[in-house]
C-alpha cells in the first residue's frame, strides 16, 4: 500500500493540493477497479485532462521560444519533449510509482514501475495540479519539470531532416535554394572528416563537420538554423 501521508509528494511536485483527493485519484492505477468488489474511480479521467494540459503548457513555451520556426519543427521538438519515455522518467524523478496505489497482481509483476504506468501517473497528476490550482499552477509545474530538456533546446530542437527545415525557413523569404560547399577534407581514407559550409544568397549562414559530406551538411544546416533563430531573436529585443 502507498504512503497515506502524501506531504512529501507534494513538495516534490511543488504544489499543495487544496484538494489532496484529487492527488489520490490521480494515484490510483485502473487496475484497482479490477480487484474490488465496489465500483472504485481510477486516474483515466484525470490522465486524459492531463494530457491535455501538458500539451498546452509545451506548446505554448515552444511556440514563445523559437518565433521563427513554423508548425514542422514545432511539432517534431514537442514530441520529442512528450512521450511515453520522457513522461515514465518525470513520474520516476517524482518518485510516483511509491505511491501508486494498484491490484496486488499488477505491483506483484512490477507494474508500479512499468512506463505506461507512471507516465499515465504522471499525466493524471498534471490534470489533478490544474483542476485543483488552474493554469498557473500547472503551467510552474510542467516548465519546473522540463527545465533541463528545454535546456537541451536552448537554441534549437533535433531535427530529422535539419537541411529540409533550412530551406523550409529560407523559402519564406525567397525563393532562392541553400547552397552547400565542403571547404576542407582530411585524414585517410577509412576515416574521413569534412567541413561544409552553407550560403544562401551569397551570405555563408553557418559551417558543420562530420565524418561523411552528408553529415556535414546537416551540421552546417543546424548551425544556419541557429544563427537565423538567433538574429530574428535579436531583432526582436530591439
Amino acid at each position: 500500500m502507498p504512503h497515506s501521508d502524501l506531504t512529501p509528494l507534494e513538495a516534490r511536485l511543488g504544489h499543495t493540493f487544496r484538494d489532496q483527493g484529487l492527488l489520490r485519484l490521480a494515484l490510483t492505477h485502473s487496475s484497482i477497479a479490477h480487484e474490488a468488489e465496489v465500483n472504485v474511480q481510477h486516474n483515466q479521467r484525470l490522465e486524459f485532462l492531463g494530457d491535455a494540459a501538458l500539451g498546452i503548457v509545451i506548446t505554448r513555451e515552444l511556440y514563445l521560444r523559437f518565433p521563427s520556426f513554423g508548425e514542422g519543427p514545432l511539432t517534431k521538438a514537442r514530441a520529442q519533449l512528450v512521450n511515453q519515455r520522457s513522461l515514465a522518467a518525470q513520474g520516476r524523478t517524482l518518485g510516483l510509482g511509491d505511491c501508486l496505489v494498484m491490484s496486488r497482481g499488477e505491483l506483484a509483476h512490477g507494474g508500479s514501475e512499468r512506463p505506461s504506468a507512471l507516465a499515465d501517473a504522471y499525466e493524471a497528476v498534471t490534470g489533478a495540479i490544474y483542476l485543483d490550482g488552474g493554469y498557473p499552477a500547472v503551467s510552474d509545474f510542467v516548465l519546473r519539470c522540463f527545465r533541463d530538456s528545454f535546456g537541451e533546446f536552448s537554441a534549437l530542437p533535433n531535427l530529422s531532416n535539419p537541411k529540409g527545415e533550412l530551406q523550409e525557413m529560407l523559402q519564406a523569404k525567397s525563393n532562392a535554394a541553400p547552397q552547400y560547399q565542403i571547404t576542407q577534407s582530411s585524414g585517410p581514407d577509412h576515416d574521413r572528416h569534412f567541413e561544409c559550409a552553407v550560403l544562401h544568397e551569397g551570405r555563408e549562414l553557418g559551417r558543420g563537420h562530420g565524418k561523411s559530406k552528408r553529415a556535414a551538411e546537416s551540421e552546417a544546416a543546424l548551425a544556419a538554423m541557429r544563427a537565423l533563430a538567433e538574429e530574428k531573436g535579436e531583432a526582436n529585443d530591439e
